[in-house]
């Protein structure tokens, strides 16, 4: 059985299903996979994480940086390792959630091919536009957008992540029609964004915070059910009268199919303690990430119905990726 905690508590000593089976993990170094290149949020992420991990699971962990196919190299990469507690990886909502139901041809199967051990954060969205777009409001962009249709351009950092289905579903809920603009990643569109080239876009706090505190950007909503105190006067989209808009970005602590139950126990027992200890709360709220630590079980629950929430929105937006 795979070991639960209760949110807020720590975790002490475990029972295991098996005892033997994991008295000697970890006996080396544990090779943390990240999808994506160094520097950016997942990277920042994983690297605090694994700080604490690794005094907490008494043994080194190796941040190894495997980017391509928007996350998905570097997933499959783990999903084909071997099950042996050695090589685990922080994966994104949009290799968990999204791509399933957008591409054709998946490396892997996250349900099937993947032991989800926890949520690893929150990572809030937040909708803005250039400071020359004439719009104050969520209220006053959507008026805008129906009296031009087709002319405002929205950025993404990538087709099929989180920044670009959150905009989908506002069109979408809006009722409004807008260019989509994909980029490589969050520098050149939050770079051609402040240039005028394109005029909104949805995208994690951290990308967008200095931009906003600086009044390049102005910032209409964020998609999540609560206000952020880095940005007190910003509503949420509930309550603007847009609940379904919610587009909460999101990472998970992931690990091969095949990996023992004792071991998976050992490796959410420190991710989870160290989730909930202060010193990395703070640290990724630092970073405008809300630490998460839950059970597996909730984890596995979570994606799964993430899955299914983002596939109503993929299907009637009708985007396939081959």
């Amino acid at each position: 059985m795979r070991i639960w905690m209760q949110r807020g508590c720590l975790l002490g000593l475990l029972l295991w299903a098996s005892p033997g089976e994991a008295q000697d993990y970890p006996n080396r170094p544990i090779k943390f996979v990240v999808p994506f290149p160094a520097g950016g949020p997942a990277d920042t992420i994983s690297r605090i994480l694994t700080d604490k991990m690794a005094s907490l699971i008494g043994q080194t962990m190796v941040v190894e940086n495997r980017a391509g196919a928007g996350g998905l190299t570097g997933i499959a990469s783990v999903a084909k390792a071997e099950g042996d507690g050695y090589t685990i990886a922080i994966a994104p909502s949009s290799g968990l959630a999204m791509n399933v139901n957008l591409r054709e041809n998946m490396p892997f199967q996250p349900l099937k091919d993947l032991a989800l051990v926890t949520q690893i954060v929150s990572v809030p969205e937040i909708l803005v536009v250039n400071e020359k777009v004439p719009a104050n409001s969520l209220t006053e962009l959507v008026s805008l957008a129906k009296a031009q249709p087709g002319k405002l351009v929205f950025a993404s950092t990538g087709l099929g992540g989180m920044p670009h289905l959150a905009m989908e579903l506002f069109k979408l809920s809006a009722e409004v029609d807008l260019v989509h603009v994909p980029y490589t990643g969050a520098a050149p569109a939050v770079n051609d964004l402040l240039g005028g080239h394109v005029q909104v876009m949805f995208a994690d706090v951290p990308v967008l915070l200095g931009s906003i505190q600086s009044g390049k950007l102005r910032a209409l909503a964020i998609g999540s059910k609560t206000r952020l105190a880095s940005l007190p006067t910003v509503p949420t989209t509930a309550e603007l009268g847009m609940p379904q808009v919610e587009a909460d970005n999101w990472y998970g602590l992931v690990a091969p199919i095949a990996t023992p139950e004792a071991i998976i126990a050992k490796i959410h027992a420190a991710a989870a303690q160290a989730l909930h200890s202060d010193e990395v709360r703070e640290k990724l709220a630092a970073q405008g990430a809300l630490a998460v630590g839950n059970s597996s079980a909730e984890f596995s629950s979570y994606v799964r119905s993430e899955i299914e929430r983002w596939g109503r929105v993929i299907a009637a937006t009708g985007l396939k990726i081959k």
